[in-house]
């Protein structure tokens, strides 16, 4: 009767956990449900948190333009800037010969930036950005082609032109940048004249812009869509019409655009973060938190030392599941802040080199997700991730070489978002690892 009593209570269990999205257990057969067997909890077991610097991130090819600064009352002075090429569908202008080409004139050049509804920070200030012209060709020395968040290139300091304006994300479909007349014109002349007529000559003449924040005018990063383009606006001189003719010039080789990102840490508790990929900051360190940030490569350690003491408590056995719920700290999220909906996971080796996304025994990717709901202590939300499958697999590794978890932003080639999370030390909103064993 005992027996039937245990197996009930483990099916339900099981039952329960499988339907789950997704938990990562690991099966559990018939053999394991002796009337002999125990099943655990564990909920003291040590979860060490740390802050690391991860190393450069690729932003190009990311399909979006991020621009602006701000100073986050946590981490810093907050700084994105972009730098991206443009070609033309056509460099000619409307003319059949060249004495009907004579007859134009260039009229005005501007850069329509396309909003893509991404922002962070706050929106109620002004933002403010100026256009350079870049020296560099958009080249990059990699091997694998890509520009990462702390690639730059060389460009004119003087801008070709600014703007100030009040952002609506939701509302505002662009944002245009009148250029300088004379950068406009000489261009105009240069397809006038048929020194350019392909997109060789054109990069040879022109080779891109880099978008830059105007520091101290603005409070937010803005997001701007690939679709964002140049317009050269020209006409006939002869003519008493106001219709313009146009030029258009896009991004359409998303490789050669890039989001530059900056941190300056000074006087914040992150100023002792090692930039040594390899080293981390202990949460002991940093107020008992665990930091994240998206564009700056900021992550959130995750290390739970002391698995293989289950072993020794417990010569055999298996993990059925293993739920962590870290939770956000007080005071450091609002709605010019908020909380990502999830955060990626990834594997890592104790120098911080990610080696694969976190996996569910069956495969699929494993991400903490956000859960809003109040738990049984009346604390605030947390997230949730399930580490059945990581930890069972730490367990019975033969060699001592452990492996950590990164948390990181979902956004964290593209983005500015933050996150700050609390460790197992501090006094309210504590981490909790609820870990179910079955020994045998």
């Amino acid at each position: 009767m005992h027996k039937q009593f245990l197996i009930l209570i483990l099916s339900i269990f099981i039952y329960s956990c499988d339907s789950d999205i997704d938990t990562g257990n690991f099966v559990v057969g018939s053999d394991y449900l002796e009337i002999n067997n125990n099943v655990i909890l564990v909920d003291t077991l040590a979860v060490d948190v740390s802050t690391v610097q991860l190393d450069s991130l690729v932003t190009s090819s990311q399909l979006r333009i991020t621009v602006g600064s701000y100073t986050d009352p946590i981490f810093g002075k907050v700084e994105a800037s972009s730098y991206f090429q443009l070609t033309g569908d056509s460099y000619t202008i409307a003319s059949s010969s060249d004495t009907e080409a004579s007859a134009y004139v260039f009229d005005s050049i501007r850069m329509v930036m396309k909003l893509d509804k991404y922002y962070y920070g706050d929106t109620t200030q002004v933002h403010s950005f100026s256009i350079h012209r870049l020296q560099q060709n958009v080249k990059t020395s990699l091997e694998d082609d890509t520009f990462h968040n702390d690639s730059s290139l060389l460009y004119d300091s003087q801008s070709l032109g600014t703007v100030s304006y009040k952002p609506k994300p939701y509302s505002q479909d662009s944002v245009n940048v009148v250029l300088s007349n004379d950068f406009g014109n000489a261009l105009f002349q240069k397809f006038k004249g048929k020194e350019i007529t392909n997109s060789d000559e054109f990069i040879e003449y022109f080779k891109g812009f880099v978008i830059k924040p105007i520091t101290g005018s603005s409070s937010s990063v803005m997001g701007f869509s690939m679709s964002s383009e140049m317009r050269l606006y020209y006409s006939k001189a002869s003519t008493e019409s106001e219709s313009s003719l146009t030029l258009t010039f896009g991004i359409n080789d998303t490789s050669k655009q890039f989001n530059n990102y900056t941190l300056d840490k000074s006087g914040t508790i992150l100023k002792d973060l090692p930039t040594n990929s390899e080293l981390k900051l202990a949460s002991t360190s940093t107020g008992n938190k665990g930091y994240v940030q998206s564009g700056t490569g900021v992550a959130c350690r995750i290390d739970v030392p002391n698995i293989k003491q289950l072993k020794r408590l417990y010569t055999n056995g298996v993990i059925l599941s293993a739920q962590l719920n870290i939770k956000p700290a007080n005071g450091t999220y609002s709605d010019t802040y908020p909380l990502p909906d999830s955060l990626q996971v990834f594997v890592c080796d104790n120098l911080n080199r990610i080696k694969y996304a976190l996996t569910s025994s069956s495969g699929s990717t494993l991400y903490a997700i956000l859960n809003t709901q109040k738990d049984e202590f009346n604390e605030t939300i947390g997230y949730d991730l399930s580490l059945g499958t990581f930890l069972q697999s730490e367990l019975i590794k033969e060699n001592n070489d452990k492996l950590s978890l990164l948390l990181v932003a979902p956004t964290i080639n593209k983005g500015v978002n933050r996150l700050v999370l609390a460790d197992q030390k501090t006094t309210v909103n504590k981490l909790k690892l609820k870990l179910y064993y079955i020994s045998y």
